[in-house]
């Protein structure tokens, strides 16, 4: 196979599986609808089922639904006949996904979901199957061809289903008015929970570790502050502790190209007036964001008298994991 040949492949194969996604729009309707609904009012969990390939595509719909506020869990069909059917509970909703619509080890447990009396919907790719004539609500997945030119690996069908999963997830969370600070709460970990979670009053630097001088500071007495706080920076204040400006390694290295005599400078006299300051209430990914936009290191955190109660710094930011979108 040439390389115009392998591009003409892989061209292929996304076009029929893009186009069996876009198939699905005319599958969202009424039966889509009563599915939203049972599941939103639901005290239960959503008990996913599927074999083979569509197993694994449930587990991942219900890793979704688990992260967007739907309590959901997989089941094997296997594992269900051999006693993990003891998981479903009546106010649970089972549903199951199949392409065929009649997979054997899922026929043999819709006789026992019918004897717990769980509302069943049907994830099909051929709706008018035995699996389909049971199920009390009928989602359709089915697709014109898979990707596979032998039809026989899941490729289209098990994109299908993963879409539908997504619009389920999706309508649902727009539904319980689920927030970013919902979805933080349960990702907790890694970079994204930080993002959507810390605040910057838990991650500044703050009381003694805060480099301040007074206006009327001596350079030399500046330079040490900068050095003994080993932030590249110090804030400077008035008499009052109201800042007004900042001094940063990169201003006296500028100051150094212009005058070697400094002898008689103050803080005042070198200071950045008007620097960029945020508040401790807010999303440290928030002072992240100020970061790039100003391309600077640090940002003063200020009380609402604007006097400095913080630092925070861009090396700490990155070792928290945390990184732009």
């Amino acid at each position: 196979m040439s390389g115009d040949q392998i591009i003409a492949k892989g061209k292929q194969v996304i076009q029929i599986e893009g186009e069996a996604a876009l198939n699905l729009v005319n599958s969202i309707d009424g039966e889509f609808i009563k599915a939203v609904n049972v599941i939103l009012n639901t005290s239960g969990r959503v008990v996913f089922t599927g074999m083979g390939k569509s197993g694994i595509v449930a587990r991942k719909i219900v890793a979704t639904l688990n992260s967007t506020g739907t309590a959901s869990i997989y089941m094997h069909p296997t594992d269900a006949l051999h006693g993990d059917l003891g998981m479903v509970r009546k106010d649970d909703i089972v549903i199951i996904i199949s392409k065929s619509g009649n997979t054997e080890e899922l026929l043999q447990l819709i006789p026992m979901f019918k004897r717990i009396n769980v509302t069943l919907i049907g994830m099909l790719g051929e709706t008018n199957s035995k699996i389909g004539k049971e199920c009390d609500i009928v989602l359709n997945i089915s697709v014109k061809e898979e990707a596979c030119p032998y039809d026989l690996a899941p490729t289209s069908s098990t994109t299908a289903a993963l879409v539908m999963g997504d619009a389920l997830a999706i309508t649902l969370l727009e539904m319980r008015g689920f927030t970013a600070e919902d979805f933080a709460l349960l990702h907790p970990g890694g970079s994204l929970g930080k993002r959507l979670s810390l605040k910057i009053d838990e991650i500044m630097i703050s009381g003694k570790d805060v480099p301040i001088v007074k206006e009327s500071a001596s350079l030399k007495d500046s330079i040490l502050e900068i050095t003994s706080k080993r932030l590249g920076t110090t804030c400077v204040v008035n008499n009052d502790g109201i800042l007004s400006g900042i001094i940063t390694d990169g201003d006296l290295r500028r100051l150094l190209e212009k005058t070697l005599d400094i002898k008689s400078l103050t803080a005042f006299d070198v200071m950045t007036k008007k620097p960029k300051t945020i508040t401790k209430d807010l999303l440290a990914s928030f002072a992240l964001q100020q970061m790039e936009n100003y391309n600077i290191t640090s940002l003063i955190v200020v009380d609402k008298q604007n006097k400095p109660e913080g630092i925070v710094h861009l090396h700490d930011l990155v070792k928290l994991g945390l990184q732009s979108r």
